[in-house]
């Protein structure tokens, strides 16, 4: 559902169709948007009942009273401190639905339907799921929100795999490394509804630069879910006894003993590589490393530049088209100045003539 970030009732109305009642006013606030919705107590107790039912359990929290004596004392006579007092209870039992850890209550239909949910964004969409979504302009920024933050959690377990490898628990990293498998499988779908949705709100006359900019968005998203695809096929293994630490940040890197290195190198030599004329220095990320590191750490730099090649490729070729654009512009307004000044010519002819006409007259 959209992420919300904060409930409030803020007021009350009394209203007297169909019959005299008095309605609260709930405001919603989300991401990118906030909207209002006046709700009945009758219709927080059907709200109440339809949880309970759907769950199986309670809410978190529960309903103000209903107050016993308002038969008595009249629909409009309760006073203004038992209507406040009712206003909060009202309020405290929408946000601990809210925030709660278990989200299953507000995860449900009869929950998202009570607060206005933006129908293009009720409910996440089920894994394996190939039903199209309805989006707002609004809400498909909500579920890019969302996305990113699912990227990052995505992220934390990789390297939260990383850590428990590091430590040889080799159990609890496989079920972190599946865990983040789970939640990009999830992300990818989510990210081509998005690129759909997206295709949907380009032909509802959304502004070409706003449906560019939208776009440029879902390609990092899609880049981000490569990236870490390639990641989770890759597993850091465990560093070999008598062998120095490993490089931080690279993986499936062995590291030669330092006997290996004194044998091939002898002892009379420093330890030390020459690949030309100048001798390089070594650093603290090479030191460690063998022929084999070397060579994955060179493979692993060449991929991140022509990852960087190909961002700058695409910024290269946004500007092109930007620019293209701005010169069929450029050229349609000389089209049209010079059809003014052709118009301006024609008008100054026509003025010259009628007042050698009326100098004629005169």
């Amino acid at each position: 559902m959209t992420a919300i970030q904060a409930v409030y009732v803020r007021g009350h109305e009394e209203r007297p169709d169909p019959k005299p009642h008095i309605v609260y006013r709930i405001e919603i606030q989300a991401h990118v948007r906030s909207w209002q919705m006046w709700r009945r107590y009758s219709e927080f107790v059907e709200l109440q009942t339809e949880l309970t039912k759907s769950t199986g359990s309670s809410p978190p929290a529960a309903l103000p009273p209903k107050n016993s004596l308002a038969i008595l004392r009249g629909p409009f006579r309760d006073s203004s401190s038992m209507t406040e007092e009712r206003r909060a209870g009202l309020e405290t039992y929408l946000r601990a639905i809210i925030s709660a850890k278990d989200d299953r209550w507000r995860e449900c239909y009869a929950f998202r339907d009570f607060l206005g949910v933006p129908v293009g964004r009720q409910g996440t969409m089920a894994e394996g799921s190939t039903s199209t979504k309805q989006f707002s302009s609004s809400s498909w920024l909500d579920e890019h929100l969302e996305l990113q933050a699912k990227i990052r959690d995505i992220r934390a377990d990789i390297n939260k795999r990383d850590a428990l490898s590091d430590r040889g628990d080799v159990s609890a990293s496989h079920t972190a490394n599946v865990q983040a498998k789970k939640k990009l499988a999830e992300a990818l779908s989510r990210v081509r509804t998005l690129k759909q949705g997206l295709q949907e709100l380009g032909m509802a006359a959304m502004a070409q630069g706003e449906l560019q900019r939208r776009t440029d968005m879902v390609a990092r998203l899609q880049d981000d879910c490569e990236k870490l695809g390639k990641m989770v096929t890759v597993t850091r293994q465990a560093p070999r006894p008598a062998a120095a630490p490993s490089s931080q940040g690279f993986t499936n890197v062995a590291i030669a003993p330092e006997s290996d290195r004194a044998a091939l190198l002898s002892l009379s030599k420093p330890v030390t590589r020459v690949f030309g004329a100048k001798k390089p220095q070594e650093t603290e990320v090479t030191r460690p490393l063998d022929d084999q590191g070397l060579v994955q750490l060179q493979n692993t730099q060449l991929e991140q530049q022509d990852s960087q090649l190909a961002s700058l490729t695409h910024i290269l070729q946004r500007q092109r088209h930007l620019g293209e654009a701005i010169g069929a512009e450029l050229a349609v307004h000389n089209e049209l100045l010079d059809e003014l000044n052709n118009d301006v010519d024609r008008v100054g002819g026509k003025l010259i003539s009628a007042k050698k006409q009326l100098n004629r007259l005169g």
